[in-house]
C-alpha cells in the first residue's frame, strides 16, 4: 500500500503533463462508484484501508450519508505509482441518479477519462447509457470496471466459464453504446476490451479487482473469485483483495488509457471551444499550455461557510495564482484569486499556485457561477454553454413558516442555485410565492432537505407539474392591431417539429450563431432557402420566429418591439399560462404607422402577442405532459403487480428483462402520476420492488381528460376557468 503523500509531494510532480491523469466515475445509480471510489482514496493513503468501502469518503454531504447516494459531484486529488513512476490523478465522483444528471454533465467538462461502473447482473442500464452518451459528446474517453462480481456467484451460481461468458455479453453491450455515440474517428480506438486492458472486474464492497494485466502478474483468474466465494475459509476474500487489489486494477487502466491533459486538449478543445484555434490562445489551449493566459472553466460551485465561494473547474491555459486578477467573461466582471487549492479527500490544501491541465479550487471569486469561464484575457470567447439532457419539470412553493426568516430563505435559495444551475428559483408576481423547479420529487426533496439542514423552517406545497403548451395544426394568417389601432400584425403558426426543437434544446441551433451556418443546418432539414434565412428569434424551450415580410418599413426598428410580444407568448400561453414549445411563429406581413410616436414597444409588443395567441388558440392548442421513463427491479412473480400499477397510473410497461434472479421493467407513467408511487409500489410488491425514474419526452395531454385538467389549472393560477376564445385577439380590417 502506498504511503501516504503530501500536497508538497503531490507539487512536485505536477508540472510535468505526462503525469497528470483527469478523470471521473460514472455509472447507473447503486451499482457502486463511490464504494470503489473509497478503494483508489485508501491506496492513495487518504481514508483507512480498514473502512474502504464503508465510509464513503466522498459522500461528505450529511444528506448523501443518510440517503447513501451521491448528490454532489466530489473532487479529489490522488497519487499514484505504477512500475515506478509517479503519477497525479485528479478524481472526481459523481451522482448516478437521473435528477443530478446536470452534475454529471458538468464534471464533464473538467476530465478526459471516466471509469464507467457497472454492476455484473444488471449490466448496462438506462442511466449508465445516458452518463457514457454524454462522456462521448465531451469526447471524454471511458474505460470499464464491472462491479459486484460477488453477485455472479452468490446470486446466479456461475462458475468460472459461466462467468466470462457472461460478462463478454456486457463488454459488448458497452462497445455496442460506443458504436453509436462515438464520433466516428473515435469509434474502433475506445471500444474496451480485456486483452487491451481496458476492463476491469471486481467488488468494491470486499477491495480485490483485477484487470488482464493484473492477472497475468499475480495468477488471479476467475476460479480464484469463484473459490474465494464458495469456500469455507473466512479469510479466502481478504486473500484475494491482498492478492488484487481493486486500486492496481482501476488506476492502471486510468494511466495506461486515459490521455494526460496536454493530449486530450488538442482533440477536445476544438470540440469544447468556439474561439479561433490559430489565434495565440487557440494555441496555448490546444497546447496546454502554463505560460500561456489563465483559462479555466468553472464546472462546481460549493458555497463554504467561512470561505465563502469556491469555483472548481479545470484550469485548461496558463498557471493560476494566489492574488491573480481575473475576469469571469460571462458575468463581465473583474474578480481577484485570493487562494488556489487542491481536494484532498474532504479536506481543501492551500498550494497557491497551479498549473493547466489541474482542476483548481479557486477562492475569492464571488460572483462566479457554474460553467463560467475565467481568464486573465479580458475579451475571449466563452466555453460553449454545457448541455443537459432533462429540463426541470416538477415545481413547488416554498415559504419560511416565521415571516421574519424570508431573508434568511432568499440567501439560502440563492446559494442553492449557486451549487445547482439545474434547479430553477422563481418568484409568482401575482402571488408573491417563491416557486422552485427541479428534475424530480427527488431532486426537490434533496433542495428543500438542505434548506432544513441551513436552519431554515419552511413550508411547501404539493409538486405541481410543469405542463408545454402547443399547437397540432398549421393556421392560414390573421391579423391584429395594436391597442392604438394604428399598426397591424399578420402572422400564422404551424409546429416546429421534433427535430428542430432538439437541435435547439440541445445548442446546436442558438440565436447567436452564424446566419449563414443556420441556414445551412435547416436547408438539410427541408426547410426553403427562404424561410431558412428568415430566423428572427428562437426560444430555448423550442420555439422559432420567422420574418417572412418582405419590403416593409420600419421592419428593422419594429423587430425589438415585436420580439418582445414572441418572449412575453413563449413564458405564458392562451390556454393555461404555462411555457410554449414546439411552435414556429411566421411574420407573414406588417404595416406600421409612420410615426414613429405609433409604433413603440407598448403599441407592437400588444399586437404580436394578440397575433400570437389568436394563431394558437385557432391551431389546435393543446398541453403537453412531462413522461417519466421508470425502471423497475423486483422478483419475477411482482411483474405483474408492477405492471397493474403503471396501467392504474396511466403509464405502460414497454420492456421486462430476466437478469438472474432479478426482473428488470422498462416502462413510462406521466410525471404526474407519481407524487404516490412511493407508497404505492411499496404496498403493491411488499417492499420487494426498487425503482427509479427519468425525465424521457413531452407527450400530449389525452383528449380525455385534457379540458378538466386547463381549467384546474387556470382555476389554480385565478383565471377563468374556461380558456380564451379566438376571436378575442383577432381583428377585422
Amino acid at each position: 500500500m502506498p504511503k501516504f503523500k503530501s500536497t508538497q509531494d503531490i507539487i512536485r510532480i505536477i508540472g510535468n503533463k505526462e503525469q497528470i491523469r483527469n478523470f471521473g466515475v460514472i455509472a447507473h445509480v447503486d451499482h457502486g462508484k463511490t464504494t470503489m471510489s473509497d478503494s483508489l482514496l485508501a491506496a492513495s493513503g487518504i481514508i483507512s484501508p480498514s473502512v474502504a468501502g464503508q465510509a464513503l469518503a466522498l459522500d461528505s454531504m450529511k444528506l448523501e450519508q443518510n440517503r447513501q447516494m451521491t448528490i454532489r459531484g466530489a473532487n479529489v486529488t490522488l497519487y499514484y505509482e505504477k512500475e515506478g513512476k509517479e503519477y497525479v490523478v485528479n478524481m472526481i465522483d459523481t451522482p448516478g441518479h437521473i435528477d443530478f444528471t446536470g452534475r454529471v454533465t458538468r464534471a464533464l467538462r473538467a476530465i478526459d477519462g471516466a471509469v464507467v461502473v457497472s454492476d455484473s447482473v444488471e449490466g448496462i442500464m438506462t442511466q449508465t447509457e445516458t452518463v457514457t452518451r454524454q462522456a462521448l459528446e465531451e469526447r471524454v474517453r471511458p474505460v470499464l470496471y464491472i462491479n459486484k462480481i460477488d453477485r455472479l456467484v452468490k446470486e446466479l451460481r456461475l462458475d468460472a466459464t459461466a462467468m466470462q461468458k457472461w460478462l463478454s455479453n456486457i463488454i459488448a453491450d458497452f462497445n455496442h453504446l460506443i458504436d453509436i455515440y462515438a464520433e466516428p474517428e473515435l469509434k474502433e480506438k475506445w471500444k474496451v476490451s480485456i486483452q487491451g486492458n481496458s476492463v476491469a472486474f471486481g467488488s468494491a464492497k470486499d477491495r480485490w479487482g483485477f484487470n488482464f494485466k493484473v492477472a497475468q502478474k499475480k495468477g488471479v483468474s476467475f476460479k480464484d473469485v469463484y473459490d474465494a466465494y464458495t469456500s469455507d475459509d473466512p479469510g479466502a476474500i481478504k486473500n484475494l483483495a491482498e492478492r488484487a487489489p481493486l486500486h492496481e486494477a482501476v488506476l492502471g487502466m486510468v494511466v495506461e488509457h486515459h490521455p494526460p491533459p496536454h493530449v486530450a486538449q488538442r482533440y477536445r478543445i476544438p470540440k469544447i471551444w468556439p474561439g479561433d484555434l490559430n489565434s495565440e490562445l487557440g494555441k496555448s489551449l490546444i497546447s496546454c499550455d502554463d505560460k500561456g493566459p489563465v483559462v479555466m472553466m468553472v464546472t462546481t460551485i460549493n458555497v463554504d461557510p467561512q470561505a465563502g465561494r469556491i469555483a472548481t473547474g479545470r484550469l485548461f491555459s496558463g498557471t493560476v495564482k494566489d492574488g491573480d486578477e481575473v475576469y469571469l467573461i460571462d458575468a463581465k466582471r473583474p474578480g481577484k484569486v485570493q487562494s488556489v487549492n487542491i481536494y484532498m479527500g474532504n479536506t481543501r490544501e492551500l498550494v497557491n499556485m497551479l498549473p493547466s491541465g489541474n482542476i483548481p479550487a479557486l477562492l475569492g471569486l464571488d460572483y462566479a457561477v457554474a460553467g463560467e469561464t475565467i481568464s486573465t484575457v479580458k475579451a475571449i470567447p466563452a466555453f460553449e454553454s454545457i448541455k443537459y439532457v432533462s429540463e426541470p419539470v416538477v415545481t413547488i412553493a416554498v415559504e419560511p413558516k416565521h415571516p421574519r426568516d424570508l431573508p434568511k430563505l432568499v440567501e439560502a435559495l440563492r446559494k442553492l442555485t449557486v451549487e445547482d444551475p439545474n434547479l430553477i428559483i422563481k418568484i409568482n408576481e401575482e402571488t408573491g410565492e417563491t416557486l422552485m423547479a427541479g428534475m424530480g420529487v427527488l431532486h426537490l426533496e434533496i433542495a428543500t432537505s438542505l434548506l432544513e439542514e441551513a436552519g431554515l423552517d419552511i413550508t411547501t406545497t404539493q409538486p405541481l407539474i410543469n405542463y408545454r403548451e402547443t399547437s397540432r395544426n398549421k393556421t392560414s394568417t390573421i391579423m391584429s392591431k395594436s391597442p392604438n389601432k394604428h399598426n397591424k400584425i399578420f402572422m400564422r403558426v404551424e409546429p416546429l417539429g421534433d427535430e428542430i426543437i432538439d437541435m435547439i434544446r440541445t445548442g446546436q441551433i442558438k440565436e447567436d450563431m452564424d446566419k449563414k451556418e443556420m441556414a445551412k443546418i435547416l436547408r438539410g432539414k427541408g426547410w426553403g432557402a427562404d424561410e431558412a434565412r428568415s430566423v428572427a428569434a428562437l426560444d430555448v424551450t423550442g420555439n422559432m420566429l420567422i420574418d417572412e415580410t418582405k419590403g416593409v418599413q420600419f421592419i428593422q426598428e419594429s423587430m425589438d418591439s415585436i420580439k418582445s410580444g414572441f418572449d412575453d407568448v413563449i413564458h405564458s400561453g392562451p390556454i393555461a399560462h404555462e411555457t410554449v414549445r414546439g411552435v414556429k411563429f411566421v411574420l407573414h406581413h406588417f404595416v406600421p404607422h409612420e410615426d414613429p410616436a405609433h409604433r413603440g414597444l407598448a403599441q407592437l409588443m400588444p399586437a404580436t402577442r394578440r397575433a400570437m395567441l389568436g394563431s394558437m388558440l385557432i391551431a389546435d392548442p393543446t398541453l403537453l405532459e412531462p413522461i417519466l421513463g421508470i425502471e423497475v427491479k423486483c422478483p419475477q412473480e411482482q411483474i405483474g403487480t408492477v405492471a397493474g400499477i403503471l396501467s392504474s397510473k396511466r403509464g405502460k410497461l414497454i420492456n421486462v428483462d430476466q437478469k438472474g434472479l432479478i426482473t428488470i421493467i422498462q416502462g413510462e407513467v406521466p410525471a404526474s402520476e407519481t407524487f404516490d408511487l412511493s407508497e404505492v409500489m411499496r404496498g403493491g410488491t411488499a417492499g420487494k420492488a426498487l425503482w427509479s425514474t427519468y425525465f424521457k419526452s413531452w407527450q400530449a395531454v389525452p383528449q380525455s381528460i385534457l379540458r378538466s385538467l386547463v381549467a384546474d389549472i387556470r382555476k389554480r393560477k385565478g383565471l377563468n376557468p374556461e380558456p380564451p376564445n379566438p376571436d378575442e385577439f383577432i381583428d377585422k380590417e
